[in-house]
C-alpha cells in the first residue's frame, strides 16, 4: 500500500511541558499550517492545546 503524500503522519506534543505526544494524520491541502489540537494529557490532568511538532 503506497503512502499518501497528502496525508503525512504529524507528531503533536503537548504545550504543558509533559512531554506528552500523540501520533495522527492531516491533510496538507486543507491545514498547511501547524495543527493545533484540544486533547487530554495525563500528566496534566487536564485538556490542554497539542501543537504539530516538526
Amino acid at each position: 500500500m503506497a503512502r499518501s503524500t497528502t496525508r503525512p503522519v504529524v507528531t503533536l506534543k503537548s504545550t504543558a511541558g509533559t512531554g506528552v505526544t500523540y501520533v495522527t494524520r492531516k491533510n496538507r491541502l486543507n491545514d498547511p499550517d501547524r495543527l493545533v489540537l484540544r486533547k487530554y494529557d495525563p500528566v496534566a490532568g487536564e485538556h490542554v492545546a497539542f501543537r504539530e511538532a516538526r
